[in-house]
């Protein structure tokens, strides 16, 4: 299972039994999962250009699983003492599949500040103890892409020779703030040549330690956040970043 998209780098974790109910009860949901994420490209120019709102990948991840028919899902459950409601909660599930073996979950955690991942991993752990998912899942960033990101947009740099603000102006992106430049320059300062030090600079803004990413979401599972909901982690590797794109 999976073993095509392990071949490439992803990373496969389970917990609570999920490869036992996947294999038993979902079977054309891995097979949906393996299409989709065997198809998934992120070109270079999209981790330079990222900025505010959804980032491209997730995007076209999104419609993809909505192709495929796995809709965004708002459920609520609500709390009824002798007619009256005492309490009401309700769960936003992005990518929401239903079968007549069960229900399946699925969150994309690309780019998002680390919370996110509490709060995905809690709403499975509710909504399965409720009976309403039998299976959480959660895509991210993987390890490899994750250590890999820092010299992967040097590279980019280095090879577009960005040698200074300027040029990065003229590639049409988003000029540092003046607390950014500062720690360009230091860096400069200090032996660093500018595409490395820039590189440095805007990894750790964009996709530093406090972003979502694998090791982030691993650390929750080992300290049992969202148990026992059984969990599908994916983790998407260097392999689909496209250099010349």
């Amino acid at each position: 299972m999976f073993d095509d998209l392990q071949s490439r780098g992803f990373e496969i974790e389970y917990s609570s039994h999920a490869k036992a109910i996947l294999e038993q009860d979902f079977p054309d949901i891995v097979v949906e999962l393996e299409r989709a994420l065997g198809a998934v490209s992120l070109p270079i120019t999209e981790i330079i250009g990222s900025g505010g709102g959804e980032a491209q990948l997730t995007q076209r991840l999104r419609r993809g699983f909505h192709d495929r028919g796995w809709q965004k899902r708002n459920i609520e459950m609500k709390k009824i003492v002798d007619g009256v409601e005492k309490d009401s909660i309700s769960h936003e599930i992005d990518h929401y599949h239903a079968t007549d073996r069960g229900n399946f979950a699925l969150e994309i955690e690309w780019n998002n500040k680390d919370p996110f991942f509490d709060r995905d991993l809690e709403s499975f752990k509710r909504l399965h103890a409720e009976g309403v998912i039998g299976i959480g899942s959660i895509i991210t960033r993987g390890s490899n892409l994750q250590a890999m990101l820092r010299d992967l947009i040097a590279g980019w740099a280095h090879r577009k020779r960005i040698n200074s603000f300027a040029d990065l102006k003229a590639m049409g992106l988003k000029r540092p703030t003046e607390r950014q430049e500062k720690i360009v320059q230091g860096k400069i300062e200090r032996g660093a040549s500018f595409e490395d030090a820039w590189a440095s600079m805007f990894f750790s803004d964009k996709f530093g330690q406090a972003t979502t990413h694998w090791t982030k979401l691993m650390d929750r599972v080992a300290r049992g956040v969202g148990n026992p909901c059984p969990l599908l982690l994916i983790g998407l590797p260097s392999t689909i970043v496209d250099m010349n794109a």
